[in-house]
């Protein structure tokens, strides 16, 4: 990693996230246990993982970086505790690629923040991208209305905001290490569904299922999402979800056979065709 520039750890560390993320909606999809239940679950085993290896890796220091890391890493714990919620919470909704296309909107979201907070103006080219990515989510809204999906579907707008947030947030506090934030952020998951679950039960397949998920679907992936907007813009970071919303409904189709509406799939390409030349056209002109 030493040999690398930061734009290509930043870019290693947010692809290697989102590859291990991918099932993550099949896995929830196959579970049996009830929501807050696996909301729970996804809180309590990455914290002691995460917990575990940075006690290692840091020893009592671990303590000193999360005190350390002030605003910075309280608004981190809020918003990564909020976004862990509602992404579980919409997929239970709504279908998975209503979901996974709200959360594509991120990288539109970060450079709308990114400008407010980081005096980071999008050009011409982001606004537009802004302005056609945000009339595909109303034509997916609509669609959703019709179906009875409109509450998963804000759940994973908020899902993307809560992301978008995050990853201004890593963005602006570059010198500092805000993993232990995300550590205590998934401390507080666990903590807020006790109040809401009926059952701590993990039966059948569910024991396999759910640490299997928690491990390589949760745990890793956020560590390499807290680090990697140290290197790269937080919504350089955020257009790697990109190949979640791609591959994630796949895996949903091919195991289950969920299939998501016309509307959703149109929608959807709408939405990553827009950044995706939006990106290009980026990278081509720096």
């Amino acid at each position: 990693m030493n040999n690398l520039s930061d734009q290509q750890k930043g870019s290693l560390l947010a692809f290697v996230a989102v590859i291990f993320i991918t099932p993550d909606s099949l896995f929830i999809r196959l579970s049996n246990i009830d929501t807050w239940g696996l909301v729970f679950y996804r809180g309590l085993i990455p914290f002691f993982l995460v917990f575990l290896v940075m006690l290692i890796i840091y020893k009592l220091s671990f303590f000193r970086i999360l005190f350390t890391s002030g605003h910075h890493g309280l608004i981190y714990v809020v918003t990564f505790s909020i976004t862990n919620i509602t992404f579980v919470v919409s997929i239970q909704n709504t279908n998975v690629a209503n979901t996974l296309v709200m959360i594509a909107t991120a990288p539109m979201l970060s450079a709308l923040l990114s400008a407010i907070f980081l005096k980071e103006p999008p050009d011409k080219k982001t606004l537009v991208s802004i302005v056609i990515t945000f009339l595909a989510i109303i034509f997916i809204f609509f669609d959703s209305l019709k179906l009875g999906n409109f509450y998963g579907d804000i759940l994973g707008l908020i899902t993307a905001l809560g992301l978008a947030v995050g990853a201004v947030t890593i963005r602006s506090a570059k010198s500092k290490n805000l993993v232990p934030a995300a550590v205590v952020g998934k401390l507080f998951v666990a903590l807020f569904a006790l109040f809401f679950v009926r059952s701590f039960e993990l039966s059948e397949k569910d024991i396999f299922i759910v640490p299997l998920m928690c491990t390589l679907c949760v745990a890793i992936p956020f560590v390499l999402v807290t680090i990697a907007p140290r290197f790269i813009p937080a919504a350089e970071v955020n257009l790697f979800f990109l190949l979640e919303t791609i591959i994630g409904p796949i895996w949903v189709w091919m195991i289950i056979k969920e299939q998501p509406s016309i509307e959703t799939i149109q929608g959807g390409i709408i939405i990553i065709l827009t950044i995706a030349i939006h990106s290009f056209l980026k990278l081509k002109n720096s």
